[in-house]
């Protein structure tokens, strides 16, 4: 947020019709594998979530909080050592604008080097992720994905859920 009137970042198109997801199947299926990086707190938009560092130019990681687990697979271009990431989850009561109950899990870039600036607010970021693969046990199937990208812009038709990953690999494109 450049201003505290705010601004609208991009019109997305509507697509009323959307196959019920299990978006839980998958992520469950994952065991949580131990990394050595330890978790820490940090306070995004007044929540506080749980992070573990993305320490590799390449890793999988598992942040849980509550009942969220949210796993990260990645692949940057390369490891900047003048950027930091974590993964974060975020499952309890948002409090600000309102009241109501969030399940998060987030990749996100650190506002400096040092990890307790993680959920500082941050408008670029010189890192190039090559693949990334996000999941998390929501206890609901109303997901709604989102990727911001340099300059807090959306994007809304570069990158979209993958069924494969969430239990429907009945289709001939997924493993």
């Amino acid at each position: 947020m450049k201003t505290q009137e705010g601004k609208l970042l991009s019109q997305l198109d509507s697509h009323p019709y959307r196959p019920v997801v299990n978006w839980t199947s998958y992520a469950s299926s994952i065991e949580a594998l131990w990394t050595g990086n330890r978790e820490f707190k940090g306070t995004v938009f007044f929540d506080e979530y749980i992070f573990v560092e993305l320490k590799g130019i390449t890793g999988n990681y598992t942040v849980c909080q509550k009942d969220l687990c949210c796993h990260l697979s990645y692949q940057m271009s390369e490891k900047r050592s003048d950027e930091v990431y974590a993964l974060g989850a975020f499952d309890g009561l948002h409090t600000a604008e309102g009241r109501y109950h969030l399940q998060i899990c987030t990749p996100l870039k650190c506002k400096t080097p040092d990890i307790q600036s993680c959920g500082g607010s941050v408008d670029t970021a010189a890192t190039r992720f090559e693949m990334f693969s996000l999941s998390g046990t929501y206890g609901t199937q109303y997901v709604f994905p989102e990727v911001l990208l340099s300059k807090v812009q959306l994007a809304p038709r570069e990158f979209q859920p993958n069924a494969c990953l969430v239990g429907t690999s009945s289709s001939p494109e997924c493993p």
